[in-house]
């Protein structure tokens, strides 16, 4: 089938975005191959998999990971309502609302004081179970975790002894392993190292030690350990511009896509945008490209990105708008209406990164893909076609929508009744 043709048959119009998880899978598989062989493999998959997706993702790298991490119960919850069987750990806190649920799903905690492990141990042996726990040690984030000394090894005692609880895991996180000078990361390390020393010498045991990042799975074989949590790698970003990147060969698994809505001539005086921040200088032809900051695209980027058409860069010009933007394909002399238009990716011999985003809008690549917003659908490819897909157009909101008998009953637009 030409390309042509391909994009015509597209099944959105507007702007969608493609994942290609093969790529995933490559990126994990290339991850494992540099990791110590006895190192297994935790798929970070929060915050819905980086934006790309978390359970197409998942999915995609089940055969090489041992576990998935989120951020929250409800992430943990969905991955399973969509037949993942294999641990999931949450790695932020978890409300004591949620426990019985948390410990229903046999999914894991992060865990860091004694009220946490009292309410857990309650709860489980009220269930008639036990619950698995991963240890939340605080090395130098100061965000969660409890801090390595002989008081909270102590601790780790007590809670080894109350009912239903079973040390699983003991994790901490690196606050500067994406940088050149591992001095502070090394420093984080032997805290860690030295509080297993704490436990082992109490006869407590943890199987699954874990403390490497995306960075670290990189850049360290030192902090291999039991498992490593691959989160913003498994998407093909490697996590800064400081690692060695030739460790591991990593490939972006996102594009986004979008088209030429309309075209326009101007001539040198007229204004682009909102508050006239470009002005033409001589005879211009001008595209709209009918995406904006409210799907998620950085309005820093104004008068500073560039996007892709017919494989040549096409400035963006003035403001980005809430839905839309507009370029200068002067240059591009056959460009026309509903050509493709690539804001992310390649486009012939030219491509687009979100490094190269961040580093024009002064952000953070991580921030970009997560940020890609509901109206922006997500196409999965397999072998370069199609394998499944995701929007939100047929979303309505829970106890705003008429029911039948009552008088005011809800049409069925598209394949809204799926959600009855």
């Amino acid at each position: 089938m030409e390309e042509e043709e391909v994009w015509e048959q597209r099944p959105y119009t507007r702007v969608y975005a493609t994942v290609d998880l093969d790529a995933v899978e490559d990126n994990v598989k290339a991850m494992k191959a540099g990791l110590s062989e006895n190192t297994s493999v935790m798929a970070v998959v929060k915050a819905d998999g980086y934006g790309h997706g978390a359970v197409p993702v998942a999915k995609a790298v089940e055969p090489y990971v041992a576990m998935y991490g989120t951020a929250t119960l409800e992430e943990a919850l969905d991955l399973q309502r969509h037949g993942i069987t294999k641990p999931v750990l949450v790695l932020g806190v978890t409300h004591k609302r949620q426990y019985e649920q948390l410990v229903r799903q046999q999914i894991r905690p992060a865990v860091f004081s004694r009220e946490q492990a009292k309410g857990l141990s309650e709860t489980a042996v009220r269930l008639g179970t036990a619950v698995y726990v991963h240890l939340a040690l605080d090395t130098g984030m100061s965000r969660i975790g409890m801090s390595p000394t002989e008081e909270s090894a102590d601790l780790v005692i007590a809670m080894s002894q109350m009912p239903g609880i079973c040390l699983e895991g003991l994790f901490t996180h690196f606050a500067r392993a994406d940088e050149r000078d591992k001095g502070p990361t090394f420093r984080q390390m032997d805290q860690y190292l030295g509080f297993v020393k704490m436990l082992e010498d109490r006869g407590i045991p943890i199987p699954v030690r874990h403390i490497s990042n995306s960075a670290a799975i990189v850049d360290m074989r030192e902090a291999d350990f039991d498992m490593a949590r691959a989160g913003i790698s498994l998407y093909g970003m490697y996590a800064s511009d400081q690692v060695e990147r030739e460790n591991v060969a990593l490939r972006p698994a996102m594009e986004l896509k979008s088209c030429i809505a309309c075209m326009r001539d101007i001539g040198p005086g007229t204004p682009v945008s909102y508050g006239g921040a470009f002005v033409a200088d001589k005879p211009m032809r001008v595209a709209t490209i009918p995406v904006g900051y409210g799907d998620g695209y950085p309005r820093n980027l104004s008068g500073k990105g560039r996007v892709l058409i017919r494989g040549k860069s096409a400035p963006i010009l003035g403001r980005i708008c809430m839905d839309q933007m507009m370029v200068d394909v002067t240059g591009i002399l056959n460009a026309r209406e509903d050509d493709p238009v690539t804001l992310i990716g390649r486009d012939g011999s030219q491509e687009i990164t979100v490094e190269e985003l961040a580093r024009l809008g002064g952000g953070f690549h991580y921030e970009i893909v997560c940020n890609l917003g509901k109206r922006i659908p997500r196409i999965y490819t397999r072998g370069g076609k199609a394998v499944g897909k995701k929007d939100h157009f047929s979303d309505w909101y829970e106890d705003f929508c008429h029911k039948p008998g009552t008088g005011g009953e809800k049409k069925e637009y598209n394949d809204h009744s799926r959600h009855e």
